[in-house]
């Protein structure tokens, strides 16, 4: 027994001195000490939030990351097919979002680095994936790349489906000009029936002006019944020389010039007076050199006034105006005007005009006995409004 106690008293000895210099270390701080938690006592984790996150989210928001309690250094956004999603931290660390949209039936992958307010250096990454597109709107647009075209073309773009989100989308839409051209979107009905919306100069274009169009749609919603764009679409052109074309009905005369110079008269012959066959008057703009076609008066609704083969075919409006040879007309060439509303001319004046043309060309059109102005959506018909008036057409006004 006595044993026993003797080892009793020895264990508590020992226990007693281990215990000792703990409890001096954690209550005094011995010099050995590393002060880890005294020079880092709120070294706390960053948290980083991701929006927006999930499977399946709906697209057309920014993606947007936040850090608390830290800085975010660096955000990388990385779609599915490798293509980087641009933004910029704030100036204040705590937030970045990007320059464009999600789009939709996409995989993002985002990778957040960041600084916490002891200096710890820390990388989170997170994911989500956008619904795909229910409906897909697409743009047919006008003029096409690298063409190059006269002093009165437009810009135009015109929608498969509906765009009730006219100012979303016209912010979308840049126009860069290698001299500042002033100008404005305008939106009209087509003469299809579908939505457009058309870029103008404040005046006919300079000559040898660069211009680039950069619809960035990728990801924008046009709104109930239109459907997500899911792709951009650009195009370039220049402006050839300043020609316009000059066409009075009254004394039956289309002058051409050039550079404000007159390179040619040509008699011509334009729509019969007093009935639906008049011409149109106002600014017409060239639309495209078709060549030889069909023209067949059923399809513009004059009954079966014609159905034949017409050379030399320039569109002027959507309706069916062209100019273009009528030597069946020949008789009436500059003195009355006897077509079924377009400006005809012989064979050999409508071989010459029509090398000299090009698409974006005005035609100035007068005369008393026409049956109005061309409409914006009838071909490219915008200069037939005030500069004010075109304005008030845009979206962001």
């Amino acid at each position: 027994m006595s044993r026993i106690r003797v080892r009793t008293h020895v264990r508590a000895a020992v226990v007693a001195a281990l215990l000792t210099p703990l409890a001096a270390c954690s209550s005094n701080g011995s010099p050995g000490d590393s002060g880890a938690d005294k020079e880092k006592p709120d070294d706390r984790p960053v948290t980083v939030t991701v929006t927006p996150e999930g499977k399946q989210v709906p697209a057309g928001e920014p993606v947007r990351v936040k850090a608390s309690g830290g800085k975010l250094t660096s955000v990388t956004v990385t779609d599915g097919k490798g293509h980087r999603l641009a933004g910029k931290v704030a100036a204040d660390g705590r937030s970045w979002v990007s320059d464009r949209k999600a789009v939709p039936g996409a995989s993002y992958q985002v990778t957040a680095a960041t600084r916490s307010e002891g200096g710890t250096a820390k990388t989170t990454e997170a994911a989500f994936t956008t619904a795909p597109a229910a409906k897909v709107n697409k743009v047919d647009w006008r003029p096409g790349a690298d063409a190059t075209v006269g002093v009165a073309q437009p810009i135009s773009l015109v929608f498969d489906h509906p765009v009730k989100n006219k100012a979303e989308v016209e912010k979308q839409l840049r126009i860069t000009t290698s001299n500042d051209t002033e100008g404005s979107w305008g939106w009209i009905r087509d003469w299809s029936g579908r939505d457009r919306v058309d870029w103008r100069p404040k005046e006919y274009w300079k000559p040898g002006t660069e211009v680039t169009l950069d619809a960035e749609l990728n990801g924008t919603d046009s709104g109930p019944d239109g459907g997500w764009f899911v792709r951009d679409y650009t195009t370039e052109f220049t402006i050839g020389a300043e020609q316009i074309v000059k066409v009075d009905l009254d004394s039956h005369q289309l002058t051409l010039e050039r550079d404000g110079k007159t390179v040619r008269r040509i008699p011509v012959s334009g729509g019969t007076p007093g009935g639906d066959k008049r011409s149109w008057h106002g600014t017409a703009v060239l639309m495209a050199k078709e060549g030889t076609i069909n023209m067949n008066s059923e399809t513009v609704g004059l009954g079966d006034a014609y159905d034949k083969m017409v050379d030399y075919s320039m569109r002027l409006t959507w309706s069916g105006m062209y100019a273009h040879a009528a030597p069946w007309n020949a008789a009436y060439f500059g003195n009355s005007n006897r077509s079924s509303g377009c400006i005809g001319m012989s064979d050999a004046n409508a071989a010459w005009f029509y090398e000299q043309v090009r698409p974006g060309d005005p035609f100035e059109i007068s005369g008393k006995e026409t049956k109005g102005v061309v409409e914006p959506g009838n071909g490219f018909g915008a200069w037939n409004l005030s500069w004010d008036a075109w304005q008030e057409k845009s979206a962001m006004r």
